[in-house]
């Protein structure tokens, strides 16, 4: 079970459509369209697994993806309205550079025909498509984009791993098993500004140490950059298996104004949103709760078309307390780029500065069929059966000793009464004589005195 995870896993993606392109250049509001979902089949299996001396097991986890056209609503090869993301990132990624680079730039995507939204496919946003682009902005500003080739928001997502986890097999401390040790060697990343915002803390989210508290649960995240701490919400049961519910706290992504333990996520907008540059290619993305649920208002405001809700949009794991392993998961995020006019760059046009939602995923999973009837089976039928047999024998050890302590009082009574009978029926002189005396010779016995 922990090599090749036998739950069926789904990735769901759901997309941002810009319905007036043309007035966001002009300054407008953007108003935006959900599409999708799109469904993909997640495979994961574990390779290179090698057990270390101290007590710690190491591997790779890779994920394969399958779109299943049967639970999509739409296929890869519809076309979608999102805003051309290299582009936007790199003209604010270069807003503070000298304005003969910015003028560069502007020449070179206009000798290109790049523009502020672009129209491509599906599976061209997702997986990757060649664009001109990353070499011109890179002959203008050497390793701005330190990548060849395609560019596709999930392209290093599918055939690839996570990275090198180490995590300890709970050999000598059954509390620690899962725990990461390491993540590609290191203790802790260096991605963010404070220690405590670096620490690799939790598990790797597969799986927690058993006899779990009501009270939260980590892990880290490398598609987050981070480790995330989830709070618990309640208790309840999963196709009659118990379970702790645990969700994300309003503090997750909240700024350091708000929340000053997270001042190391930092620089920070509003509340409710990460800013990742800093291990996304220093690109202008931001990750948050789909819709921006749980976030600052104003972020939903500045666009139209966004619904946030705790039912449709909130992360949650239920975790069966006594294994740590979760039974029923929906690990949930948005990507958002923030794209704005940049001055020298006229393909910006005159875009007001907006956190722009481009889609959001779903990775979900839960325990099912017979895994679901042998887990149901082991730990949860057997120990209530155990459990009631418990008071069956206790209830049938009640009337049994009162019928053995029946018996022995009936005993103890029979015995006198027989006792009784025979002293009755034998010779008055066997009944009261002196067992002594009767074995002491006739001559020897005292004479009556006769004087």
């Amino acid at each position: 079970m922990w090599k090749e995870i036998p739950v069926p896993f789904y990735l769901t993606v759901h997309f941002f459509e810009v319905l007036n392109p043309q007035q966001v250049l002009q300054g407008a509001k953007p108003v935006l369209s959900q599409r999708g979902p799109y469904v993909y089949r997640e495979y994961r299996h574990k390779t290179n697994i090698t057990f270390n001396d101290n007590d710690t097991v190491s591997y790779l986890e890779y994920r394969n993806l399958f779109f299943q056209p049967h639970l999509s609503n739409g296929t890869e090869d519809e076309y979608i309205v999102v805003p051309n993301i290299l582009m936007m990132g790199a003209a604010v990624m270069m807003e503070n550079l000298p304005k003969f680079f910015k003028i560069l730039l502007s020449g070179a995507l206009a000798g290109l025909k790049q523009k502020a939204f672009m129209n491509r496919t599906v599976g061209e946003i997702m997986w990757g498509y060649e664009d001109p682009l990353i070499d011109a902005i890179n002959m203008i500003v050497p390793g701005l984009m330190p990548f060849k080739g395609k560019f596709g928001l999930f392209i290093d997502f599918n055939n690839s791993n996570s990275g090198l986890f180490t995590v300890n097999t709970g050999m000598k401390n059954i509390s620690q098993v899962h725990m990461v040790d390491s993540w590609n060697g290191l203790k802790k990343v260096n991605y963010w500004r404070s220690s405590q915002c670096n620490m690799i803390n939790g598990t790797a989210g597969e799986m927690w140490p058993p006899f779990m508290s009501p009270t939260s649960l980590e892990f880290y995240s490398p598609d987050a950059c981070r480790s995330m701490t989830l709070v618990y919400e309640q208790s309840g049961e999963f196709k009659g298996v118990p379970t702790y519910r645990f969700v994300a706290p309003k503090t997750l992504f909240a700024n350091g104004t708000d929340y000053p333990p997270n001042e190391g996520f930092c620089p920070c907008m509003q509340s409710g949103i990460q800013n990742v540059s800093s291990c996304r290619l220093n690109a202008p993305m931001f990750i948050s709760h789909p819709h921006f649920y749980n976030a600052d208002p104003s972020l939903v405001s500045a666009v139209e078309g966004l619904h946030p809700s705790k039912e449709q949009h909130g992360l949650f794991l239920d975790v069966h307390p006594m294994t740590g392993i979760p039974m029923n998961c929906s690990i949930k995020l948005q990507l958002n780029l923030y794209i704005k006019e940049v001055s020298h760059i006229i393909q910006t046009g005159k875009i007001k500065p907006v956190v722009l939602p481009l889609l959001w995923f779903a990775e979900s999973g839960s325990i099912e069929g017979s895994v679901l009837k042998q887990f149901y089976t082991n730990l949860v039928l057997l120990p209530s059966v155990l459990d009631y047999l418990q008071y069956i024998f206790l209830g049938l050890s009640v009337p049994l000793i009162t019928a053995a302590a029946v018996l022995m009082a009936m005993s103890k009574e029979h015995k006198i009464k027989i006792t009784e009978s025979l002293r009755l029926k034998a010779p008055p002189e066997l009944i009261y004589a002196n067992p002594s005396a009767q074995a002491e010779s006739p001559s020897s016995a005292p004479c009556p005195d006769v004087s």
